[in-house]
């Protein structure tokens, strides 16, 4: 496909013999475009990283002593491999760039944490705000505002990233967990020093890791995971309004549940602290668990509707639908081209793959007329590479992929 939304390929798209060999892979071939955005958004969030690290080393090394900061990232460490397995599996149909997985982790490690310390730090100075009142109104608009501020980022800069609501819930659940993981070791390391009626030691940090580490891990990234989803439905809603008002109202989820949260700690004693966990936390974590797993099932139902659209379009051969779409016959996908090839063949068939789908995900929003503005130049981009990987791609199939017709185009229409 060129300028004009044309393209022309003579592959026959079979399996065997038909494939290209993959020493043949052209060098250039993997390396994908740089696009825009990309650059403002790495060299603001690389700042940012660095001072929210300066601020966070500091801040523990000041807080805690060695043994007892030690003790802290151990506990704090148990439960985040868990929690990140659960986000990792709902990102199974369109899995996100392992960079910005990375990123969102860490920006909720260091850079939320930093600025809702100094944030609230500021609000002691200026405001003398008591303690309770800062934990239960200051400390949820201040940190929910510095989790969510990664996937405002990511909208603004790398917004062709979030496809819809499963998109904004794994990235604003990854900050929440990386946020979950510093706040930890300085309230384990805490405990383990003791003070203020505590006896410290192992002891009193455990007791409290079984509160925050075994009860309630899914804390901070149910809290934000409202952000996620009132950006994602920003991004593929049809209303201008909602755009703006999505966010806003999921900000907004945030901070009450979190504020009602650690009110029910601060305020009533023990048992209004269970009794919150019991009928508002609990109940809450399975409803957005429920809404999470459905609108997963609902991207593998949309993927075989967008493809199969695709393919009857000539994009690509009808057979490749299947295998592309059942996340275990994408495992035997690359599993067998690996076998063909080693790991280059194995490379160019994820990369087809992930192209596939992010070529499923933007003719979806198109066929339900969400589409962006620049959606006939990206779709003529995704056609491009598709074409361009296609010959060196081997799927296991039973009979051949039908050719790609002479001419194919991609201009939005129907």
């Amino acid at each position: 496909m060129n300028g004009s939304g044309q393209h022309t390929s003579k592959q026959s798209g079979g399996p065997g013999p038909a494939a290209v060999a993959p020493a043949a892979v052209p060098p250039d071939l993997l390396r994908r475009p740089r696009r825009r955005g990309c650059a403002v958004f790495t060299v603001v969030v690389s700042v940012l990283m660095l001072l929210g690290a300066g601020v966070m080393c500091l801040v523990l090394v000041l807080a805690n002593a060695p043994g007892a900061l030690a003790v802290g990232v151990v506990l704090a460490a148990l439960p985040v491999g868990p929690v990140i397995a659960s986000f990792l599996w709902l990102d199974r149909y369109e899995p996100e760039p392992v960079r910005l997985l990375v990123l969102a982790f860490f920006w909720g490690a260091v850079v939320a944490t930093a600025a809702a310390l100094v944030l609230q730090s500021l609000d002691q100075i200026v405001l003398g705000t008591p303690d309770d009142w800062s934990a239960a109104i200051v400390a949820p608009v201040t940190e929910e505002g510095a989790k969510g501020l990664f996937i405002l980022l990511l909208l603004w800069f790398r917004r062709r990233v979030i496809d819809g609501v499963l998109d904004g819930i794994v990235y604003a659940g990854l900050v929440g967990v990386g946020f979950a993981f510093t706040e930890n070791i300085l309230y384990l390391g805490g405990a383990y020093m003791g003070g203020e009626g505590q006896d410290g030691g192992l002891g009193s940090a455990t007791g409290l890791f079984v509160v925050r580490g075994i009860f309630s891990p899914f804390a901070h990234p149910l809290f934000t995971a409202f952000i996620g989803l009132g950006v994602g439905f920003a991004v593929v809603t049809r209303h201008k309004g909602w755009r703006v008002l999505a966010p806003l109202l999921g900000y907004v989820a945030a901070v009450v549940a979190h504020a009602t949260w650690n009110a029910s700690a601060f305020f009533g004693g023990g048992g209004t602290f269970v009794l919150t966990y019991v009928l508002a936390m609990v109940p809450a974590f399975l409803l957005l668990v429920g809404f999470a797993v459905w609108a997963r099932n609902r991207e593998g139902r949309m993927l075989t509707r967008s493809l199969s659209d695709c393919a009857r379009r000539g994009l690509i051969g009808a057979a490749e639908v299947p295998w592309l779409v059942r996340l275990s016959a994408r495992r035997a996908s690359r599993r067998g081209a690996r076998a063909y090839g080693g790991p280059v063949a194995e490379r160019v068939m994820r990369e087809y793959q992930q192209q596939a789908i992010e070529l499923g995900f933007l003719h979806d929003r198109y066929l339900r007329g969400t589409a962006p503005a620049d959606f006939a130049e990206r779709g003529t981009a995704m056609v491009q590479r598709l074409h361009a990987l296609r010959p060196y791609v081997q799927f296991p199939h039973a009979a051949p992929v039908p050719a790609f017709p002479a001419a194919v185009q991609w201009d939005g229409g129907r």
